[in-house]
């Protein structure tokens, strides 16, 4: 058969030699699936709409002082964590962009908080949900993904969950989340519903509206790459602080301007602290960074709950010693207004860990030392380590 009896070609992409080349046109149009989408996002924002914003805590000062300090307490989320704000805005950009389908698994490495919250989004839509996490996860994160309809796939090398999380979706043909590189991209930072709005709508009636310093910790670096952000967009005077645990490379990397920073060592701090600098940490858009010793958030997250008999865990106790550091600052320089930092997630998760004096002393921590800086400042307003 010659070329010009060559039938023409359905797809329209080769054309019959010697005629005009038609249009190429390509129908993946599939009803069935957009309509599991629809309902999908639906159930995903319905979510959104019966979760009441998180409360904003009024940690106790000395009124004299003239300094309001405040906890944006992310615990009272349906799955207990700040995580759950970022899981929802992880499923509304994997749905939306197509890459989550029914009954295919969505697959994430994590430490355990944004795991939970988004086994319970894979719940809620009806897809399975598998969570590559360090081995060293508390046994209640494990507990509670899996009550919420996940699996869990533990790794003893806590470098090795990205690679893993890769290997499984392509086995299982799943779509891995992956909220290292995609958390500060899902959220809308100009002020869809995120944290830093809320923040801000929920200060407005207060003494000091727009707060000196906002002090977030590092995990993904979504929530201080949203924070930061907002700031800039709407030109509020507020500074951003970090606040990096130990065994994490953030801090190092923040300041040297290395993007190739890293840490062979895991972090004690549950959510926050990794091994290298995560695509979603956002070096540039934040003001301050603090390098803050396990022992500090311990004796930190001890002190929150003498103060409003609230347990919390350790990642609120990092950025509550920084944010406690700040608002001594501004007190010898005689200045007021106001700090804002954030209840990460509740302590229960952790009851064998930071509450533990036997895990304490297993990992070598003496927190006695931190303990005696934060009385000493709540007594008479002076920082001393």
């Amino acid at each position: 058969m010659s070329a010009a009896q060559q039938p023409p070609d359905p797809t329209g992409l080769t054309g019959v030699p010697g005629e005009p080349l038609p249009t190429a046109d390509v129908d993946r149009s599939d009803p069935g699936y957009r309509s599991w989408l629809k309902e999908a996002v639906r159930k995903v924002q319905a979510d959104a709409n019966r979760t009441a914003d998180t409360h904003l805590l009024h940690f106790p000062l000395p009124e004299r002082w003239g300094i309001d300090l405040y906890l944006k307490d992310e615990s009272t989320h349906p799955t207990g964590s700040l995580k759950h704000r970022l899981a929802r805005s992880l499923f509304l950009y994997g749905l939306c962009n197509g890459w989550i389908r029914p009954g295919k698994p969505v697959i994430e490495s994590s430490s355990g908080s944004t795991a939970v919250s988004e086994a319970y989004f894979a719940q809620l839509i009806g897809v399975p949900f598998i969570a590559v996490m360090p081995a060293s996860t508390s046994p209640e994160k494990t507990r509670l993904i899996e009550f919420h309809g996940g699996g869990c796939h533990l790794v003893d090398d806590p470098r090795t969950v990205y690679a893993v999380s890769a290997r499984l979706a392509a086995e299982t043909g799943g779509h891995y989340m992956d909220q290292f590189t995609y958390a500060e991209r899902a959220t809308d930072w100009r002020g869809n519903n995120n944290i830093a709005l809320s923040i801000y709508e929920q200060l407005r009636r207060e003494r000091h509206p727009c707060p000196a310093w906002i002090v977030a910790t590092a995990g993904t670096g979504g929530t201080s790459a949203t924070i930061a952000r907002y700031v800039h967009y709407m030109q509020y005077d507020t500074r951003v602080c970090v606040a990096d645990p130990e065994n994490s490379c953030f801090f190092d990397g923040w300041r040297t301007g290395d993007p190739t920073c890293g840490c062979d060592t895991a972090s004690r701090i549950e959510g926050i602290g990794r091994p290298r600098m995560e695509p979603s940490f956002v070096p540039g858009a934040i003001d301050r960074m603090m390098k803050v010793p396990d022992a500090a958030s311990v004796a930190a997250v001890r002190a929150l709950e003498a103060a409003i008999g609230r347990k919390a865990g350790g990642s609120t106790g990092t950025g509550l010693w920084s944010a406690l550091k700040i608002v001594a600052e501004m007190g010898d320089a005689g200045r007021t207004g106001s700090v804002v930092t954030l209840l990460c997630d509740p302590g229960d998760r952790y009851l064998d860990k930071y509450y533990s004096d036997a895990w304490l002393a297993a990992q070598g921590l003496d927190i006695r030392p931190y303990a005696a800086t934060l009385r000493t400042f709540m007594e008479t307003g002076t920082w001393r380590e």
